[in-house]
């Protein structure tokens, strides 16, 4: 397979750089990017890819949108940065906008996902002694196997993956872990009266984009009222049009009491990530007691409004689902004895490959690499198909054709 890797030396130096002065916490495929728009990346000797990744679905408005990036250019150019040890003229604005747009009470701005994720373990905890009274210092968070949440000291502690938590203990305690899309599991660990919150992926998508079964979001939704627990709605990845609707939980039309929202916030511009919740829920942390210096900067609320009206002026939603049907139904067709399934909402997918070589979804990728897709592999055998929501048919063709072509490499 070594063969099939076409590494010039221009592309090289960086790789090397990297190797040499980087920590080796990633393993990304051997290509040099340094120019996006649109659904296309450019690598450093000027060659053009269909990007598959959509920067873990950051890049939902496709590189370098023009209206993005026109906000960004023009509050950089005015104020970037107060902290919130003063108020900004933007921050208000941004909190009005995106709340009325997901239909909460109030937002806590963050940067980074996993930031995002923390403050509503926090929010939960905090609401658990505050509101429903659970004895102090023993609120638990009720979440599922094979999530993947970030990787803070905390969030790995209630990890299943080895990759994510060995070697990197002790761990944090306080988290009951229970099988994804089980009902009766989750309603077993109810029964534990100091649960403050359910936390979960609509979709799992570090996992290899798992969608559970049809009524799950509103089993959930219903037995977290019954128990007064916390519904938390991890859509860092899967809200913001990906899937084909606004949030995933759109699907089932049901309301999480806390919403985690992160990566297409910005479009890929700036890190932004946001937590949602009612009055009741983010009124138990007080001034002092959690925050950020860049949380709700004025360059972010800029950047995230204009991210925000883009996905609604564009209908990327729409497109998402009626592309995301286009490209499964395009996949399966290939009838390709390599592909076991082809599975995803919108455009949100994966597929799983089928071979008795173990790496054969990385030497896959590095074909489609060859062919002009970047995709990469996760857990082994899957690897996701996510490319920014603006993708047309033509192009969801061509891709197909890439991806057809790629497989025939597996070949004995």
């Amino acid at each position: 397979m070594q063969s099939i890797i076409d590494i010039s030396a221009n592309a090289q130096q960086y790789i090397n750089l990297e190797e040499k002065y980087g920590a080796h916490n990633y393993h990304p495929l051997p290509v040099v990017l340094n120019k996006g728009e649109g659904v296309f990346v450019w690598d450093v000797d000027g060659k053009r890819y269909y990007d598959f990744l959509s920067g873990y679905s950051a890049v939902n408005q496709g590189h370098c949108h023009p209206k993005i990036i026109a906000a960004l250019i023009e509050q950089a150019q005015k104020l970037t940065l107060t902290s919130r040890a003063f108020h900004s003229d933007l921050l208000g604005q941004y909190e009005k906008y995106v709340t009325a747009y997901f239909g909460y009470d109030k937002v806590l701005p963050m940067n980074t996902g996993v930031e995002a994720v923390e403050t509503a373990l926090k929010l939960a905890r905090r609401w658990g002694y505050a509101i429903k009274s659970i004895t102090e210092n023993a609120a638990k968070i009720i979440v599922v196997e094979d999530n993947f949440h970030g990787r803070t000291s905390t969030v790995i502690s209630f990890s299943t993956d080895p990759a994510s938590y060995k070697n990197f203990g002790p761990y944090m305690p306080g988290f009951i872990t229970i099988p994804y899309n089980d009902l009766p599991a989750l309603e077993a660990a109810l029964q534990d009266k100091n649960v403050a919150g359910f936390l979960f992926e609509p979709i799992q998508g570090e996992a290899g984009v798992v969608v559970p079964d049809q009524g799950y979001l509103t089993g959930i939704r219903s037995l977290c009222t019954e128990y007064n627990v916390l519904m938390m709605a991890d859509e860092i990845q899967t809200g913001l049009s990906r899937t084909g609707k606004m949030l995933a939980c759109d699907h089932e039309n049901v309301h999480p009491d806390i919403l985690i929202l992160g990566k297409a916030l910005s479009g890929g511009a700036v890190p932004v990530s946001a937590v949602l919740c009612s009055d009741e829920i983010m009124l138990t942390i007080k001034p002092g007691e959690h925050g950020s210096t860049y949380g709700g900067n004025p360059l972010a609320c800029a950047v995230a409004i204009a991210s925000l009206q883009v996905l609604k002026d564009e209908k990327l939603t729409e497109n998402a689902e009626a592309m995301g049907e286009l490209l499964r139904s395009e996949l399966k067709k290939l009838n390709s004895p390599f592909i076991e399934t082809v599975r995803g909402r919108g455009l949100l997918n994966a597929i799983v490959i089928k071979h008795k070589n173990p790496d054969a979804a990385w030497d896959l990728c590095l074909t489609l690499k060859e062919n002009g897709l970047l995709a990469k592999p996760t857990h082994g055998d899957k690897i996701r198909f996510a490319p920014p929501l603006i993708i047309t048919k033509e192009q969801i063709m061509e891709c197909v054709g890439i991806i057809g072509k790629s497989l025939e490499s597996l070949k004995d």
